[in-house]
């Protein structure tokens, strides 16, 4: 998810800047509501689990698209299933631009283990830069981010009555190397949570996840568990209504970024040299685990890879330390 968030910020740019354009986004159908914003936009579902399938449903999936007459193909993927693709509408004689996702880059960043690291070109860019090759120029110094969503009635009662800054919490990701160790991350949002001008909202997923969030918030009244509470749309209304998200280096934190709110990113074995930080947020916004004690890392790309002895990298960043940044971000 965090992929497909990350494009919708350099969709939004392309459109505001090109106006004569239009676009198709294709993907899963529940990423749908990602796109739902986006002027001049439609969405066409992969059905990759279903009649999309194998080689002769991404075939179904290609001679659909093809009807809609398109004159440009942007592969922001650069996947098995996207090569198909662009591989048929190739052979149709459509232009077809390819994201180059630096993969050698990101290797030989990652087999340094600790010596100076370069930031490597965002993703965002990567993904602007499959424009360029069309010659479709994307500034991205600028944000032609969404707008905060309407609450609904239902919605609106989450944030109560008063004047309370929202701080969204999103504790999990996909892997441990990337996650906040949960007793820490209670210790956090206890603490936040007695101050009177804070609501604490928890984002997650998953049965133990909601199980856990929704533990943690009946501990306070100022903690309001949303995992499982609402709709995906619900969901990214609420985010867009935040006034900081702190997020791991996952999907939430992109989710943030595409309404402009503030991130606070917490990094474990992964760091933002390799190009994931969420959409226009600063380098103060970023906290780095003790890279003295840890100077391996990044050790992977994807959090997926933690080696002996990195297994408590994210501990060694204080809740004191992510008190402070909250506070002084909001």
């Amino acid at each position: 998810m965090g992929d497909v968030a990350m494009t919708v910020p350099v969709l939004s740019q392309l459109l505001e800047q090109h106006p004569e354009i239009r676009i198709t986004v294709v993907s899963r159908i529940q990423f749908e509501p990602l796109f739902s914003g986006l002027p001049r936009t439609q969405f066409l579902e992969a059905d990759v689990k279903g009649k999309h399938k194998g080689l002769r449903g991404l075939l179904r999936l290609a001679q659909t698209a093809s009807r809609l007459d398109v004159d440009l193909v942007a592969d922001l993927h650069n996947v098995l299933r996207s090569k198909t693709l662009v591989a048929y509408f190739r052979l149709k004689g459509v232009r077809c631009m390819v994201m180059d996702k630096g993969r050698a880059e990101k290797r030989a960043l990652i087999e340094a283990q600790g010596a100076p690291k370069t930031t490597l070109k965002t993703t965002h860019q990567r993904y602007a830069d499959v424009f360029s090759k069309a010659g479709v120029q994307i500034d991205l110094t600028t944000k032609a981010t969404y707008p905060k969503a309407e609450l609904s009635p239902r919605l609106h009662n989450v944030f109560g009555t008063g004047i309370r800054k929202a701080i969204g919490i999103a504790p999990f990701a996909a892997h441990s190397g990337k996650m906040y160790p949960l007793a820490q991350t209670e210790q956090l949002v206890l603490e936040l949570a007695k101050d009177p001008n804070y609501l604490v909202l928890l984002f997650g997923g998953g049965e133990k996840e909601t199980a856990w969030l929704s533990k943690l918030a009946s501990m306070s009244e100022q903690i309001e568990n949303i995992a499982g509470q609402v709709t995906f749309t619900e969901e990214l209304t609420l985010i867009s209504n935040l006034d900081l998200m702190v997020s791991m280096d996952s999907g939430n934190g992109h989710l943030a970024a595409m309404y402009d709110v503030p991130v606070l990113t917490l990094w474990g074995v992964t760091h933002p040299c390799l190009g994931f930080a969420p959409f226009g947020q600063t380098k103060q916004a970023q906290l780095l685990p003790d890279l003295e004690k840890y100077p391996s890392i990044p050790t992977s790309v994807y959090g997926n890879k933690v080696p002996e002895g990195y297994q408590q990298v994210m501990a060694s960043i204080n809740v004191s330390t992510v008190i402070e940044k909250v506070r002084s971000l909001v």
